[in-house]
């Protein structure tokens, strides 16, 4: 009875989510179906453990959720993304529209800009230069995806992404963990997405197919997502925007040269690689082991820091550049502050319910088998966090179920087979951005519907750019670090 529960919470929370409801409603009663299945006491599971998992996640990322929400806003009102987008359509033309649209988007997603601020700001952008090069505007959202949301997400070394925050207090790692492994994962994703997309252009080509009529203005599609509450449902589970924030506050009338729009992410790549290898390490941390500061030690929040600290330095460099040329700074600053309590919310609830599942007897039954798949720590490793965010919809709730459930397990593994813990982190993040992007997954819901584009008509691309890239790039990781460790 008690794994029918789970399957029926599961289904349940998928089915409604995929419909618009709220996650902060489905996740605990999601949760307490399971619960009464195992006949676990309801009230106690829902205080004592939905609450208190979501409480620690929110105290541990909310941080990171609340800078880079409130830095993307800035980047997107001070007109930097756009400035960005610009130089990178100038610089590479037409003619290589689609890898102009996937530069643009790593660049900025890799800067720490939130992947959702770089959905609203390039789509227009992407159907104005798709539309001039002629290239079939269906394949506009897997150019924005492939740059935003594989391995600037999951695999580049030092990407501020939350999804890469994550293992870091599980396995004391850094943002830079696996370097090596992140750099040739991050290759083999843009080298088969863009083999992909520039395949099906050049056969869109052949057909005499081009962009295809334009029935409204190019920002149109982006400003009905943003006022779509479906939409919003299903996006604030799977990022760390609230897209209903986007037309929150006023753009400047004109962007900034792009040597002073790409100065932050600058900021951001230098600051960050700063605290993890020079400042941090130097650090006296020994108060940090008393029960005053929560009996904790540097290797289980040094990564988080150095991501705080980084977006902190950004923010601070960005409002230093633009704060004459921002309309409205504080409603910037406001929209981007409010922009990120829904999706933390969101997330944590999603985190509560993967806690209550984890405290159910029957889940003694699914840690066995992932733990007794065949190929080892990292193959189990990799299907856990697989299923999870897929049947979740979402990268990091996903994963933080995944390692709130077998993260010590893997550590103990590691620690006796000698394995790396930054071999860990990287697998398991790259394992949390592939399935994620089923069709219900709320990034890819938010960035067909920017890019005014149905699910049959994108969809197809998605997988194969989003997807398919990020599992080719992950068996790779996995073959080479089980083969000669991480680097």
């Amino acid at each position: 009875m008690g794994l029918l529960g789970i399957l029926v919470g599961l289904g349940l929370l998928i089915y409604l989510a995929f419909r618009g409801s709220s996650i902060l409603i489905l996740a605990p009663v999601a949760g307490l179906i399971a619960a009464a299945f195992s006949g676990e006491p309801l009230l106690a599971s829902w205080t004592q453990t939905f609450m208190r998992n979501a409480a620690d996640f929110v105290a541990q990322f909310f941080p990171l959720f609340l800078l880079g929400a409130v830095f993307g806003k800035l980047m997107e009102d001070s007109g930097s993304v756009t400035s960005i987008a610009n130089y990178m359509t100038v610089k590479l033309g037409a003619q290589r529209a689609i890898l102009a649209v996937v530069l643009a988007g790593a660049i900025v997603t890799y800067g720490g800009v939130s992947l959702f601020v770089a959905f609203f700001v390039l789509a227009p952008m992407g159907i104005a230069l798709f539309r001039s090069a002629g290239v079939p505007r269906r394949l506009m959202p897997a150019a924005i995806a492939l740059g935003t949301s594989t391995f600037t997400m999951s695999a580049m070394p030092g990407t501020p992404s939350i999804q890469n925050a994550i293992p870091m207090p599980f396995f004391g790692t850094t943002p830079f963990a696996a370097p090596g492994l992140g750099i040739i994962a991050s290759l083999i994703m843009l080298g088969f997405g863009m083999w992909w997309l520039k395949r099906r252009e050049t056969a869109a080509r052949a057909r005499g197919e081009g962009f295809g009529a334009l029935t409204a203005p190019a920002d149109e599609s982006a400003e009905e997502a943003a006022e779509d509450p479906i939409v919003r449902e299903r996006a604030t589970t799977s990022g760390a925007f609230d897209p209903s924030e986007i037309h929150s506050s006023d753009e400047a009338d004109k962007n900034p040269p792009i040597v002073l729009a790409a100065l932050p992410i600058v900021v951001v790549i230098v600051v960050n690689l700063m605290m993890s290898f020079v400042i941090l390490p130097r650090m006296d941390s020994a108060f940090l082991a008393t029960p005053e500061w929560g009996s904790t030690s540097l290797s289980a929040v040094g990564g988080v820091w150095s991501v705080i600290v980084a977006l902190t330095a950004a923010i601070i460099a960005t409002i230093a550049i633009n704060f004459r040329s921002v309309p409205k700074l504080r409603a910037t600053m406001t929209a981007g502050a409010n922009a990120s309590v829904l999706p933390i919310l969101s997330v944590a609830s999603l985190v509560g319910f993967g806690a209550i599942v984890a405290a159910l007897p029957a889940f003694a039954d699914v840690r066995n088998w992932v733990l007794g798949i065949e190929g080892g720590p990292l193959v189990s490793l990799a299907v856990a966090t697989n299923i999870l965010a897929a049947l979740t919809g979402s990268a990091s709730g996903g994963l933080t179920i995944a390692l709130d459930a077998l993260g010590p397990t893997y550590m103990k593994i590691a620690h006796e087979i000698g394995m790396d813990p930054a071999l860990m982190h990287r697998v398991a993040v790259i394992g949390s951005g592939t399935l994620d992007s089923l069709p219900h997954n709320g990034a890819v819901v938010t960035l067909l519907s920017v890019c005014g584009v149905s699910h049959k008509e994108g969809y197809l691309d998605i997988v194969m750019a989003g997807i398919v890239s990020a599992v080719l790039a992950l068996v790779v990781v996995i073959g080479l670090g089980t083969l000669v460790g991480s680097f």
